[in-house]
């Protein structure tokens, strides 16, 4: 049985209040964070940029954005595939809109119990890693 990887690019875009924009995409039940597949010779950040603008209309640039590591889950919504994605945390301000494939857009408080349903990736791995990532940030001051 082969495995089918998907290389993607993702970021965990967060408000003012410290939430995080979780997207649904149409047809699909569990929401993930934006971004998307990338593109022959694209980087993670180009990637990352192009599906921004695509998805929700945004511009942000490489230098708002950090790592925060490279992870490797089940695919959300297409059996027998895995991701392996490099996910970046930024700041968001102002409206930001669904468009193109998305369905619909949520912020979520990752210090609560989440209400609505999550891809595999982002559950059981990036938001425990954003977690640490902002309890660390907050010891530093």
């Amino acid at each position: 049985m082969s495995t089918n990887v998907l290389n993607i690019a993702t970021a965990c875009l967060l408000d003012g209040a410290g939430r995080v924009l979780v997207v649904r995409k149409r047809g699909t039940r569990l929401f993930m964070l934006p971004g998307g597949k990338a593109e022959q010779g694209e980087t993670p950040l180009q990637t990352l940029g192009r599906e921004l603008q695509e998805e929700l209309g945004l511009v942000i640039g490489p230098s708002q954005l950090q790592s925060l590591g490279h992870f490797q889950s089940r695919a959300a919504n297409e059996p027998d595939h895995w991701v392996h994605a490099d996910v970046f945390v930024g700041r968001v301000a102002g409206d930001v809109r669904a468009q193109a494939e998305i369905d619909a857009l949520d912020w979520l408080d990752p210090h609560a119990q989440q209400q609505i349903p999550l891809a595999p990736l982002l559950r059981e791995q990036v938001l425990p890693a954003l977690l640490r990532r902002l309890e660390s940030d907050d010891e530093r001051g």
